[in-house]
């Protein structure tokens, strides 16, 4: 299951509601909801950009059929993305997932789109007639007006609509007879849902993007500087929320009228902000899955599509999603004050460039743009490449800095238990074995040992706590209460037993080199199994102050293995 990413939790992945920072869960959300569809983010925004490459190369026309075929398998999923929203939500939020896909089915309708609803119907009145907020009512729900919006691509309606959908289901299962809450609980939840999303939510949410757009429009009056580094600084927020789509109306009026947008451009510095931070990370970072994925969604970028970077690198890192905002902002104020502007609608990413030559053939404008986008890209990059470390270093750093910092006349309040080698053997950092979770440190800190001899015993003074029912792997309780498990070999559970004979029983007091386990060695490996053998230390990190592991890599049975650490206050 979890290899074929098929992987079911059930009704719903939502978590207990933790105490802690209002940003870090409002991450932890967007996270949630958008990690499930990442790849496929990544590799329809690949696909985009690789057909505007083959039609910019003269491969084909723009007219074809092989075009517009690669362009809907690019397109298809940003188009009707609240219906993977509605899913993903869903499962966030406690809903059954089949109705939040159908709340997202429902809001991409097309009969209830406006621009379906203009071209077939007459307004019957407006509404917020002289504001930014103007709107055609085409349409009411029993008295009660229906701002008539386009939810295809957008974000944040669906999302809102599915967390009022999930409080909606949760109250209506306290009262619907078990009997039929099947079908009954659905249908009352999509009833209720759906037109306050039609009516309020979505208006609203929309609308406040309406309000972005007016406000940078009049900055930009004031300062063209000063509202291009706005525009680049939030560009990456409002795509979060889906709020910068309250741009388009203007970019679209502004090249119908004047024959350019020089408002909503200077975001064009993004772009190449999260390519130069994505890139920087795919090479600093060692986590495998980060390096997979950071590599994709580069070449995603440089085409114009960062949205897989944002909801699967960036955001969920926060540091690497500040540095693409302060660099968009700082390029985007650069755009803003050299009149940034773009003259012909279409192209994403490196595909802009051609729209940028001016009419007149002057190439001013496309040297702003370039030089943009080159120190958008290579300032990303270097501010991250010097700032980025992977979550596991940050956590040590952390963890160092926590602990007291002992000084050398202190060294007398440190307390030492040694952890001996339990056989002769071939020592190998725990970093390198072969078992995933053994080298992750999930499971303890330690070293591994490749064993010479068939017994295993005892590095320490202590009481057996845990002796497997297999005997593959016995759990100690030193006489420090240190807690050690001791793992012979990799997945030698599967042999149920065969070939191991135990020396001891759980409970009995055990001291160094007692004999604690016999095995067959040969035996073991004949039938395919690694005799990789993790000593751990599997107390709490907090209960200690450091872990030193031996930087031998041969040691015999009765060695220094692994030295605990531990303070001691004064007058112990």
């Amino acid at each position: 299951m979890k290899l074929t990413h098929l992987e079911e939790k059930g009704q719903s992945e939502v978590q207990e509601k933790k105490k802690g920072k209002i940003l870090d869960n409002a991450l932890d959300v967007v996270s949630g909801i958008f990690q499930p569809i990442l790849g496929i983010m990544a590799a329809c925004g690949m696909v985009k950009g690789l057909n505007a490459l083959f039609v910019a190369m003269g491969l084909y026309s723009s007219q074809c059929g092989a075009y517009l075929i690669f362009n809907g398998i690019g397109d298809g999923l940003f188009t009707f993305l609240p219906l993977f929203l509605g899913y993903t939500s869903a499962k966030k939020f406690g809903l059954k997932p089949m109705v939040g896909l159908v709340a997202g089915a429902i809001m991409c309708y097309p009969g209830l789109q406006a621009s379906s609803l203009s071209a077939e119907m007459e307004p019957l009145y407006s509404i917020f007639a002289g504001t930014s907020f103007e709107s055609k009512i085409y349409m009411d729900f029993f008295g009660i007006p229906i701002i008539a919006m386009n939810y295809m691509s957008t974000v944040i309606p669906i999302i809102f609509v599915v967390y009022f959908a999930s409080k909606c289901e949760k109250f209506f299962n306290k009262f619907v007879p078990d009997l039929v809450k099947f079908f009954f609980v659905p249908m009352l939840t999509l009833l209720v849902a759906l037109p306050v999303g039609f009516m309020l939510i979505g208006p609203v949410t929309i609308f406040g993007s309406t309000i972005i757009s007016e406000t940078v429009l009049a900055i930009r009056n004031i300062s063209p500087l000063l509202a291009g580094a706005i525009v680049g600084f939030t560009w990456q927020i409002l795509v979060i929320f889906g709020m910068h789509w309250g741009f388009i109306p203007v970019y679209i009026n502004n090249m119908m009228t004047f024959g350019f947008d020089n408002v909503m451009m200077p975001f064009f510095a993004c772009t190449f902000a999260t390519s130069g931070v994505v890139l920087a990370i795919f090479y600093k970072t060692k986590n495998k899955q980060l390096k997979e994925l950071a590599l994709p969604n580069f070449i995603s970028g440089i085409f114009g599509v960062t949205e897989p970077a944002i909801y699967g690198i960036t955001l969920p890192l926060k540091k690497p999603f500040i540095i693409s905002c302060i660099v968009g902002g700082l390029v985007g104020g650069y755009y803003g004050h050299f009149n940034f502007r773009k003259f012909m609608v279409g192209g994403m990413g490196i595909f802009e460039f051609p729209a940028m030559i001016a009419p007149d053939g002057s190439m001013g404008n496309l040297i702003v743009a370039v030089t943009g986008a080159v120190m958008a890209l290579v300032l990303g990059f270097l501010f991250t490449f010097i700032t980025f470390k992977d979550k596991e270093e940050e956590k040590k750093e952390e963890k160092d800095l926590e602990k007291p910092k002992i000084k050398n006349s202190e060294a007398s309040f440190i307390k030492k238990e040694i952890i001996k080698s339990p056989f002769n053997g071939k020592v190998i950092p725990l970093k390198d074995a072969k078992d995933e979770a053994f080298a992750s440190g999930a499971l303890g800190r330690g070293v591994v040992i490749v064993p010479e001899d068939n017994t295993l015993y005892s590095p320490v003074d202590g009481v057996v706590a845990t002796l497997f029912p297999t005997l593959h792997a016995i759990g100690i309780v030193t006489d420090e209460d240190t807690e050690l498990l001791i793992h012979v070999g990799i997945n030698t559970v599967q042999l149920d037993g065969k070939h191991f004979k135990a020396e001891i029983k759980e409970g009995d007091r055990i001291s160094v080199g007692q004999p604690l386990v016999t095995f067959d060695r040969e035996a073991i490996e004949k039938e395919g199994y690694s005799m990789e053998t993790p000593v751990l230390v599997t107390s709490d990190p907090d209960d200690y102050f450091d872990l030193i592991e031996t930087d031998a890599q041969e040691i015999k049975q009765g060695e220094t293995l692994l030295s605990v650490l531990y303070l001691e206050k004064e007058g112990k």
